[in-house]
């Protein structure tokens, strides 16, 4: 905003003190809050009280770079000096703005001011504003951690895991409890259990012009799925860096689809290396800890161990999370995507499992996957229950038009 733009404003208000004036000044007063203050930013403008204390609060945070003048940046010192100083910061930023702009703050700090150190202290982890993001940097700095964050840190994880579950669970169970009922087909069904779209289809041929109707021979009608397991779910998460939020809602996913006893699932995590923590989905914060974000990328690798533990393909599902940047031996990937859709494997690919909207990824790799019959899509935590009842019932995923 230029000093002439300013004071044209400025005189249009005195020119109408009954009208626009009020309007002006608040139009002047959030430029103030933008702009950032000092003489270059013309609104003339001052600032007190609360928005005096939210400027200070917006300063500290994007009051440093380059061209900043020598008081804002003594302002903004104070930030990332100590963890106490941080946890204030956060209370401030938590009183003035909702919550889903402490969380995008929170993220800029940790980007712009390099407070990764910081959230190693107890006293931040307590006043921070929680999220998916914040539990991604707190797993990229597990094995730094002192023990005397560790519980701190254990617990604000748990926090997100928790309103996670509470957000997905129920939904996740219901859609895919039908999935497995509808999966399993009998040809003897009670009136009330009589598909009859695939009645009509199985019985074309039986089609009586004269009286413009179809006789079925043979009824198709949907099962009930008996307390057995019948469906097998293979989640391999690619844990490198760019994949944090993915392998949270994965995590949490895990948990919620081992808790049904009619599927039984395993998830396996890599970077170069290949960890099965299938024996810890009861508890999706130890699956989390037991995660090492960042590190390399072998795919290749990752997909040899799920193959070697499938034993039943026809009844296997196969989830691959991973922006697809592979490190290890790109062909026998393909092959092993290829061997398992040819032995009956239901194959998913997942460029993220996020609400971040579209990811990096590897465009040929995820071409080469897609002329596999295995196309590779983003997909948000509230379509993933949709995306795995596709691939139970073995129908077309519901791939968004974005992807």
């Amino acid at each position: 905003m230029t000093t002439g733009t300013s004071n044209q404003a400025g005189q249009a208000a005195q020119a109408d003190p009954a009208g626009p004036a009020e309007p002006t000044q608040e139009r002047l007063r959030r430029w103030r809050l933008v702009l950032g203050g000092e003489e270059a930013d013309g609104t003339g403008c001052r600032l007190s009280g609360q928005d005096a204390a939210m400027d200070g609060a917006l300063t500290a945070l994007y009051g440093k770079g380059d061209g900043q003048s020598r008081a804002s940046r003594d302002r903004s010192a104070g930030l990332g000096a100590s963890a106490p100083s941080v946890a204030r910061w956060l209370g401030d930023i938590r009183t003035y703005f909702p919550s889903s702009v402490v969380q995008v703050m929170q993220r800029d700090a940790i980007d712009r001011l390099g407070l990764s150190t910081l959230l190693l202290e107890p006293e931040m982890l307590e006043a921070v504003e929680a999220d998916v993001h914040l539990v991604g940097t707190l797993l990229s700095l597990n094995k730094a951690m002192p023990e005397t964050t560790k519980e701190t840190a254990r617990a604000v994880v748990r926090k997100v895991v928790e309103d996670l579950e509470k957000r997905l669970a129920t939904r996740t169970r219901a859609t895919l409890t039908g999935a497995l009922d509808r999966s399993a087909r009998i040809n003897r069904p009670r009136h009330h259990d009589i598909d009859w779209n695939r009645t009509i289809a199985a019985n074309l041929k039986h089609y009586l012009p004269e009286y413009r109707t179809i006789v079925p021979e043979r009824l198709v009608g949907y099962g009930r799925a008996s307390q057995s397991v019948k469906k097998e779910v293979v989640l391999c998460i690619d844990q490198s860096g760019s994949m944090a939020a993915s392998v949270v809602y994965a995590s949490v996913f895990g948990a919620v689809l081992a808790s049904m006893r009619s599927i039984t699932t395993r998830l396996v995590v890599f970077d170069t290396a290949v960890v099965d923590l299938t024996d810890q989905l009861d508890d999706p914060v130890d699956v989390l800890f037991g995660t090492q974000l960042g590190g390399g990328t072998d795919i290749n690798r990752a997909l040899a161990y799920c193959q070697s533990q499938i034993t039943r393909p026809a009844e296997t599902v196969v989830v691959l999370i991973s922006d697809l940047y592979e490190g290890g031996i790109r062909n026998e990937m393909l092959k092993r995507v290829a061997a398992m859709k040819a032995s009956g494997v239901q194959f998913v690919t997942l460029l993220a499992l996020s609400d971040e909207g579209a990811p990096a990824y590897d465009r040929e790799h995820a071409s080469a996957l897609a002329a596999l019959g295995a196309p590779a899509f983003a997909c948000t935590p509230d379509l993933f229950p949709d995306v795995m009842a596709a691939a139970i019932e073995k129908r077309p995923l519901p791939i968004p038009e974005t992807a």
